[in-house]
């Protein structure tokens, strides 16, 4: 796939960029990212962002097939059934529009928003 590289020089080149703003901060000093951050951020930046939470929860999902009873006590299926037949591209039309129409909630994490307003927006609709 030719955008396969530029998606992956484009994660490189985004944690390279955090990595020289933010130093060597420890674990506890990365601040989670917000809706401000995101309003702020490049489309490319906003990709790179989602995959590195897809590669997170890729990086669960294999752990769950070694350690079953780890299953139980993670947010992955419901992520992964949320997320059913989204794109990077459509997760990213949707946190925009929804950042955009929640200028009051910029201070939101990403993460958070990811969770309650497109995975348990989903789940609850499917139910």
């Amino acid at each position: 796939m030719a955008s396969e590289p530029r998606m992956r020089w484009a994660v490189g080149a985004a944690c390279l960029a955090l990595a020289m703003a933010c130093g060597m901060a420890r674990a506890e000093e990365v601040p989670l990212v917000t809706g401000e951050h995101w309003a702020k951020s490049t489309e490319q930046l906003k990709k790179a962002y989602l995959v590195g939470i897809v590669n997170a929860y890729q990086v669960e999902q294999a752990y769950q097939g070694v350690n079953p009873t780890f299953a139980s006590q993670t947010t992955v299926p419901s992520f992964a059934k949320g997320l059913k037949g989204q794109t990077l591209d459509s997760v990213r039309e949707m946190l925009d529009r929804w950042y955009a129409t929640h200028p009051d909630l910029l201070k939101r994490p990403v993460i958070e928003t990811i969770w309650f307003e497109i995975v348990q927006r989903e789940l609850r609709t499917t139910r």
